[in-house]
């Protein structure tokens, strides 16, 4: 299969996975869509009834294409359609995210309920303060500077939910030494330098690196969730590095495809491989053996879950300043896959759309966020 091959089908199977997914939501969860009624999957329409937007990176991804559809069930359980919840798609700039949010607060007046990544750590707090200053609602995802807290801003910044990615990006490094036989050489494929998750899953990395002192971190650099820049990436660390490259760790599955493009254009088809997300074609790979692992963080249920707590916070079913801290910043849920159970996840978050109470703000988290 040649580097182009490869990266076709594999765009065409997260198509084709996009379209089951809709179709299955569209049957399921929003079948359940009776407004006025509260119940499981169910929330009632306000009578103020704000506006829903969800501001992310782009939705040519599985990841995102699963956190906004996640959005959109919420949206049908207030029994209104999809097209209810607006996209702001920043194509990874941090000032188109803040530009097209303020012209989203302009346009409502400030009735309107927001859930964001704002694309790196320091945008979250000029996104806040313009929701602060709209008196509207956002609850953020992914990425804020440690020193910004919703419960500085009173009820506008509802919450922060984020994925504790240190301890499930080393338990993945520890799955890669071992198929490595505990040593030789491994590099690095990074998100976005500022990324919070990025700096998270290298550091868990170099956690499980000290346990290994046999394997060598050649080289770790961004490829910016990229899966063309990530295939550029790993052939400069063949060109360099040549066969002292024995394993790959990467921080998304997107990347990781890169990697195997770039691996495959140079006959290597058994490098061991981890990475992260657990988005449908990459839970095929590890069933395949083409991964050893990767990590599901549940974006359909972070997508939707943020934007109710976003909504429900500005029609008043609950007052933020009123909880809590671990209910303002949390972590999400984590599942690693691995070539054991990784027919058994499929069948439970894949082949089927799962049945989530969007009024069950915090059922699934784990915790509060700890600083270090």
């Amino acid at each position: 299969m040649t580097m182009s091959t490869f990266i076709r089908t594999l765009i065409e199977q997260e198509v084709l996975h996009r379209r089951r997914f809709l179709l299955a939501g569209a049957a399921g969860l929003g079948a359940m869509a009776v407004p006025g009624v509260f119940g499981k999957g169910r929330a009632m329409a306000a009578t103020n009834d704000p506006a829903l937007a969800w501001s992310y990176r782009d939705r040519a991804t599985a990841y995102w294409n699963s956190v906004v559809s996640g959005g959109e069930a919420f949206a049908e359980s207030l029994g209104k359609p999809k097209s209810a919840l607006v996209n702001l798609i920043n194509e990874g700039s941090s000032e188109k995210s803040l530009s097209d949010l303020k012209s989203f607060l302009a346009k409502t007046g400030g009735n309107c309920a927001i859930a964001c990544d704002a694309n790196d750590s320091p945008n979250a707090r000029p996104v806040v303060e313009a929701v602060k200053a709209a008196n509207a609602y956002v609850s953020t995802m992914w990425n804020k500077t440690d020193d910004l807290h919703p419960w500085d801003f009173g009820d506008n910044y509802v919450c922060h939910m984020t994925w504790s990615d240190v301890k499930p990006a080393e338990d993945t490094a520890r799955i890669l030494f071992e198929a490595m036989g505990g040593k030789g050489g491994v590099v690095h494929l990074g998100g976005i330098a500022a990324n919070n998750p990025a700096i998270e899953r290298l550091q868990g990395l170099k956690n499980a690196l000290a346990d290994f002192p046999e394997i060598e971190l050649l080289d770790a650099q961004p490829a910016d969730w990229d899966t063309t820049k990530a295939a550029a990436l790993m052939s400069s660390y063949l060109t360099r590095y040549g066969d002292r490259i024995t394993g790959v760790h990467c921080a998304s599955d997107q990347m990781a495809y890169g990697v195997i493009e770039a691996l495959l254009a140079e006959g290597i088809d058994d490098m061991p491989i981890v990475s992260y997300d657990g988005n449908p074609e990459a839970v095929k790979l590890v069933q395949d053996g083409k991964l050893l692992a990767t990590v599901y963080t549940n974006p359909y249920w972070g997508g939707g879950i943020l934007t109710s707590l976003a909504y429900h916070a500005a029609i008043g079913t609950f007052k933020p300043s009123e909880e809590p801290n671990e209910h303002r910043e949390f972590y999400g849920p984590t599942v690693l896959i691995t070539q054991e159970d990784a027919a058994e996840f499929s069948a439970k978050y894949i082949d089927a759309v799962p049945d989530y109470d969007w009024n069950d703000f915090w059922g699934p988290t784990n915790g509060q966020i700890q600083y270090n």
